[in-house]
């Protein structure tokens, strides 16, 4: 689902006031439950807040976005790679008994993401120059663009209340047809509407572009498949983005098809 639009039930209330501990992306990514969050934490609960708990130096603060950071912080495995220690932190201080456990596998997967951060780097480092260009639904690429040199251009803003005007799409299109962008891409949790405009636009102008695939922005996978876990969702968009631009895959690392 969508998690800037997301409106808390009775039941997810009932479920986070019974909580031992709740552990929240932040940097209002959570728009619509930062009222909850604050009354669960009000009530005794623990609420760990990531966002609030990596090095503010690291994180981008567009001027469109008010004065607030991008909250998408898990697009770059190597940035996404700094909530692991306060999470073993907060994990030890409620069962201590499972340090070593909690340790054990936070290595473990460091060195996973280590592992899918340099696979990102050789495949999307394949892209073409000219085609480095990203095209999607909203702006929840930015950091994935800046960790892997692709200029990233979201039809809406950084968060999905935001909405699209004629303008926008009119002001992609020309991009698109001015720098030859063959593929734009749908992401799992937004309408494809607008996307759809843009192919049309461009179509208007003799320019077809083609939809380069589905990307997992603000939500993974089903559960119980690939895309589901963390890893698995970025894995795809990696390799999906890199087919539709023109890039070649390398082979995966062992570490990666073990997530599958």
């Amino acid at each position: 689902v969508d998690p800037h639009l997301y409106k808390a039930t009775r039941t997810d209330i009932a479920m986070l006031t019974s909580a031992d501990l709740v552990f929240a992306n932040g940097l209002y990514l959570e728009g619509k439950l930062v009222g909850a969050l604050t009354r669960i934490r009000e009530s005794g609960v623990p609420v760990v807040v990531l966002g609030d708990l990596i090095d503010h130096e690291l994180l981008m603060k567009p001027e469109e976005f008010e004065g607030e950071f991008d909250p998408h912080i898990w697009m770059a495995p190597s940035l996404w790679k700094n909530v692991i220690p306060p999470i073993v932190q907060t994990m030890t201080e409620q069962l201590p008994a499972f340090k070593t456990e909690f340790k054990d596998n936070a290595r473990a997967y460091s060195t996973t993401l280590d592992a899918l951060h340099a696979y990102a780097g050789i495949a999307l480092g394949s892209v073409p120059e000219e085609s480095r260009v990203l095209v999607t639904a909203h702006d929840a690429f930015g950091y994935f663009g800046r960790e892997y040199a692709i200029d990233v251009v979201g039809i809406q803003g950084l968060s999905t209340e935001s909405e699209a005007g004629i303008r926008d799409v009119e002001r992609i299109v020309s991009l698109l047809v001015t720098k030859n962008v063959q593929a734009v891409f749908v992401e799992s949790t937004i309408s494809e509407k607008n996307v759809r405009a843009l192919q049309e636009g461009a179509a208007a102008q003799g320019h077809p572009v083609t939809v380069g695939g589905t990307l997992y922005s603000d939500a993974m996978g089903a559960r119980g498949t690939a895309e589901g876990t963390y890893p698995g969702m970025i894995l795809h968009n990696i390799e999906t983005i890199t087919r539709a631009l023109g890039g070649k895959l390398p082979p995966r690392p062992a570490v990666l098809d073990a997530r599958e």
